[in-house]
């Protein structure tokens, strides 16, 4: 029997509708659409308004979108894997939740948390458990809603983030399709850079905690970006010198969509012209997890059946990498 590789077979995705323009975030704080635009690339994001509606929300209309077009039974499905830096609430998993509620009630499921590179650790740890030989659908969800996390009254995070979803189903191929390298990278140097303060085991909720807005999150923007831009160009062009890819093989560069100026500091790294660099950043923002499958949806009519595509994100924490998939259909 031919190797085992783990292959996206279907894409879905959600966004919310309200959309949260730089002329609007103009009325909110000291900024302006051009000094957001040329320093991130982000035009608009979406948020999610509704009043008791969380990353739950946004992963099951994503997961739901995929199930009808791939015309799915979710019971088919044996693994749902939630990749979210926003669950719904501490100690219960939201991806048991969403996996129950879409009906995948054969799967088991549980949350994966690497800040903005969610998503791609998921897709490394969903292709182990395919070519495990053991599963034969995992669904991997990328969602958050960073609007519950954000200061809207500070302009250095208030312009970046939005909410949204995406999600990616993978099967067994036998054809050398799929997941074919990776390269995950992580550092602590970068929990002081890139964080909530409070709400976790350190520094417990509190009347204190709250007044000193301790529960938004704190990004040092330099310090973030310098190591994003290093990060993301070192692994996405080791990753093409180990399996022997010139730029000329690379069929598109799917980059987290955090800040133009780092996707295209990686795409210069890779000597890959603009057009094979696959940008949404100026509708949704950085949408965290939801960034890498919300690009896999919007271009899905570019794919062609054995495209090179190479995966990159930065996170916090640090986390990093970049993964070498070939198009499956």
């Amino acid at each position: 029997m031919n190797k085992i590789t783990a292959a996206i077979t279907a894409i879905g995705s959600y966004v919310p509708e309200y959309v949260l323009s730089n002329q609007v975030l103009e009325t909110l704080v000291d900024t302006n659409d051009e000094w957001i635009t040329s320093r991130t690339g982000i035009k608009e994001r979406r948020l999610l308004k509704e009043e008791g509606k969380g990353t739950s929300f946004l992963a099951i209309k994503a997961a739901q979108n995929l199930l009808e077009k791939a015309k799915l039974d979710p019971k088919e499905i044996d693994l749902v894997i939630m990749a979210t830096a926003t669950p719904d609430m501490p100690v219960a998993s939201t991806g048991v939740y969403v996996a129950t509620q879409i009906g995948a009630t054969n799967a088991f499921a549980f949350d994966l948390q690497a800040a903005c590179s969610s998503f791609l650790f998921g897709m490394s740890t969903a292709s182990a458990f395919i070519q495990s030989g053991k599963y034969k659908k995992v669904l991997l969800i990328g969602a958050d809603k960073m609007s519950s996390i954000i200061d809207y009254t500070d302009r250095a995070t208030c312009i970046i983030f939005g909410d949204g979803a995406g999600a990616v189903l993978f099967e067994p191929n036998f054809e050398g399709l799929g997941l074919q390298d990776e390269i995950l990278k992580s550092d602590g140097i970068g929990r002081e850079f890139l964080k909530i303060e409070a709400g976790g085991s350190i520094l417990p909720p509190s009347e204190e905690t709250v007044k000193n807005k301790q529960h938004f999150v704190f990004q040092d923007g330099k310090t973030v970006f310098k190591h994003a831009v290093s990060g993301m160009a070192d692994v996405s062009e080791k990753i093409m010198e180990r399996n022997n890819l010139s730029n000329d093989d690379v069929n598109w560069l799917v980059a987290h969509q955090a800040n133009k100026r780092i996707i295209d500091a990686t795409a210069s790294r890779m000597n890959l012209d603009e057009s094979k660099v696959l940008i949404n950043i100026h509708r949704y923002g950085n949408t965290t997890s939801a960034t890498l499958p919300l690009l896999l949806t919007d271009f899905e009519d570019k794919f062609k059946k054995g495209d090179n595509l190479i995966f990159a994100a930065f996170g916090g924490g640090f986390t990093w990498g970049a993964i070498y998939l070939k198009w499956a259909y």
